[in-house]
């Protein structure tokens, strides 16, 4: 179904016509996949990690040959819940080849107890799984593996926001399922991450597990002039335009990351009438209506911060790109108590992602929030 909009800004994939570029990248990950090697893909936050591989998985060489899996571990908090989602990825294409594929599922991960549930809209009693009954995930887990290895079709298995499974309780989850990993022979992987902090080390270490495991891939910003002709495109299907000054400034306000451009172009788009252009006069009242739109929320999250942190916030909003928080002349410019205060501050904001850092210079995650502090405590 053709979308109302073109510009994407949910995760849904919907067909390469709404994918911008990432030419390099897709082939990258294809030949990864055909060629038998897992990847680890890192990225910022919304830069468009699940989208490329949804595009990956789309390839014609990969559709025809492999099965694929998406799960995102982002709000995941325990080894039972990576496996109630894993399990039912899996099982959620099972249901529309009956009962038969549904009881191979079951026949090997026996330690799932699924129960006889109506189906709401067919009205026939059918298999389902709750969360509460995965009571032995470990064993869970590992008769997964088994299944992808003895479905008889080569599988893909994505994980988005691998990183989160360091944080589980189990303790022992990546040791465990790089164990699986290494002995695969039919399924393959896909390691994204957006915390760098977190995934770098995983990968990286000696002393991890899935040290020198993985094929890297990094993602960066679509190149501009790539994302400019995505978005000419699709605004003169419309009967549209964009000036290349508009969009220009778009791309620069936000460095080229992908989602606020999309989120831009998207109000861009239904703001202009067809038979006319979106020109540089555009941006800031579609800017402004955006920060309006979020201020609710900004306001909400600065009132739970801490003064010292608050502070340091609205200091690294004001200057875009901080390379030395703990600097004298930095923390006396924003009225900062003190070298040490503005370091441990940064330590608590750097953990709660409320600022991003590459290499040794810190900005505020959210582009828009960044915004609308710097508008609202701006000098």
């Amino acid at each position: 179904m053709k979308p109302n909009n073109p510009f994407i800004i949910t995760s849904e994939y919907l067909g390469s016509a709404y994918f911008c570029d990432r030419e390099f990248e897709t082939k990258v990950l294809t030949d990864n996949i055909l060629n038998g090697r897992n990847t680890v893909l890192v990225s910022d936050r919304r830069m468009g990690k699940s989208g490329l591989i949804a595009h990956a998985f789309d390839q014609a060489a990969v559709r025809e040959t492999f099965r694929t899996f998406s799960v995102d571990l982002y709000a995941t908090t325990s080894l039972s819940e990576m496996v109630f989602l894993l399990a039912k990825e899996i099982i959620g294409p099972l249901k529309s080849h009956g009962k038969k594929a549904l009881e191979g599922f079951w026949s090997v991960v026996k330690s799932l107890r699924p129960g006889f549930k109506l189906d709401a809209v067919s009205g026939q009693f059918v298999f389902d799984l709750a969360l509460g009954e995965i009571r032995l995930p470990q064993e869970s887990l590992k008769e997964i593996f088994q299944y992808l290895e003895g479905s008889g079709t080569p599988c893909i298995v994505a994980m988005d926001e691998f990183q989160q499974i360091a944080e589980y309780p189990e303790g022992n989850v990546i040791e465990l399922l790089r164990g699986y990993v290494q002995k695969c022979k039919h399924t393959w992987f896909v390691f994204a991450g957006s915390k760098r902090r977190m995934m770098e080390p995983l990968f990286n270490s000696p002393s991890e597990p899935f040290y020198m495991s993985c094929s890297p891939l990094y993602l960066e910003a679509i190149p501009q002039e790539a994302y400019l002709r995505f978005a000419s495109r699709h605004f003169n299907e419309a009967g549209k335009r964009i000036s290349h000054e508009a969009f220009r400034r778009i791309y620069g306000l936000f460095e080229g990351h992908t989602w606020y451009v999309q989120r831009m172009l998207n109000e861009l788009y239904a703001w202009t009438p067809p038979g006319e252009a979106a020109t540089e006069d555009f941006v800031q009242p579609v800017l402004d209506h955006l920060l309006k739109l979020g201020a609710r929320a900004f306001r909400e999250q600065l009132s739970t911060m801490a003064e010292s942190q608050k502070r340091l916030l609205i200091a690294v909003a004001r200057e875009g790109k901080v390379p030395g928080v703990t600097s004298y002349a930095f923390c006396k410019k924003h009225a900062l108590k003190s070298p040490s205060t503005a370091q441990s501050a940064m330590r608590s904001l750097y953990e709660k992602e409320l600022v991003t850092r590459d290499g040794t210079v810190y900005s505020v995650t959210n582009r828009l929030f960044g915004l609308w502090l710097r508008n609202e405590y701006g000098e």
